[in-house]
C-alpha cells in the first residue's frame, strides 16, 4: 500500500536504507550483508531516485515530498505484491511532481503487471489512471461502470453532479452540488445522497437502493433505476 503521507508513513528515526533493507531481508530471499545496500539502493534508482548510494544514508526529513513518495512506491513495490493500493498518493504534492508519480506508477504497474486500486477526489486523475470506477458516497458503492461510461454516460445523479463540478474550459462558473456531506455517525435514512440529490422521490427517503445493473459493465445503486434492471449484491 501507498499512503497519504509519507511524512506519517517513513519512520523519521531511521535512514532510509536501513527501512528498505528491511523489508528486502524479509522478501528477497539469499539476500544478505553488503548485497542488501546494493538491492536498496537499485530500488530507490528504480523509483528514479538519482544520486541513490547517497540517499539510503538520508532520513526522511532530508528529503523532499516527492522523494519521499517515490521511497514509499519502492517500499510497497517490494513485496512484489498483486495488488497495490494507492490512497491519495499525490494530494500533498505540487502539480509538476504529482504527473511525475503518477507516470511512474503507470510505468511500474506496467512492468510488474500488479493490479492498481486508486483512492481518489482527483477525477482528472481517475480519467488518466483508472480503466474501472467505482463511485462512492457515505462509505457506498452508487455507480460502478467503466472509466470511459462513467465520464460520457454517468446514471447515479451524485455521479451527474460531480461531473457538472468539475472546472472545464469555457465553464464560466461551477456547478456546486447544494447541501453538505453528511455526518457519517449520523447517516440519513434510505439512500445517503437523497437529502441532496434534485431527482429524490419519497422512496429515496425510505429504502437504501441495491445495486442494479444497467449494462455488461455497469452497476447503479439508485431508485431511479428500479424498473426491470437486475440487482445485484453490493
Amino acid at each position: 500500500m501507498i499512503f497519504q503521507d509519507p511524512n506519517t508513513s517513513l519512520n523519521p528515526a531511521f535512514r532510509i536504507g536501513d527501512q528498505l533493507s528491511e523489508l528486502i531481508v524479509r522478501f528477497e530471499k539469499g539476500v544478505r550483508g553488503k548485497d542488501v545496500n546494493r538491492e536498496a539502493a537499485s530500488w530507490l534508482q528504480a523509483v528514479g531516485i538519482p544520486d541513490e548510494k547517497r540517499r539510503i544514508s538520508s532520513y526522511p526529513h532530508e528529503l523532499s515530498g516527492g522523494t519521499k513518495q517515490r521511497v514509499m512506491i519502492a517500499m510497497a513495490l517490494l513485496s512484489k505484491p498483486k495488488l497495490l493500493i494507492a490512497d491519495e498518493p499525490t494530494t500533498s504534492l505540487d502539480v509538476t511532481v504529482q504527473a511525475q508519480i503518477l507516470a511512474l506508477i503507470q510505468k511500474l504497474k506496467a512492468e510488474s503487471g500488479t493490479s492498481l486500486l486508486l483512492i481518489t477526489h482527483n477525477l482528472g486523475v481517475v480519467a488518466e489512471m483508472c480503466d474501472e470506477v467505482a463511485i462512492m458516497y457515505a462509505g457506498r458503492i452508487v455507480e460502478q461502470a467503466p472509466v470511459r461510461d462513467i465520464f460520457s454516460h454517468p446514471k447515479h445523479p451524485y455521479t451527474k453532479m460531480l461531473l457538472e463540478a468539475v472546472p472545464k474550459p469555457g465553464r464560466k462558473r461551477l456547478v456546486p452540488i447544494p447541501g453538505n456531506v453528511p455526518n457519517l455517525l449520523n447517516i440519513p435514512t434510505g439512500c445517503a445522497f437523497h437529502p441532496r440529490c434534485p431527482q429524490a422521490m419519497e422512496l429515496c427517503s425510505k429504502q437504501i437502493p441495491t445495486l442494479k445493473r444497467t449494462s455488461e459493465q455497469s452497476t447503479v445503486a439508485c431508485h431511479l433505476y428500479d424498473g426491470d434492471e437486475k440487482a445485484v449484491k453490493a
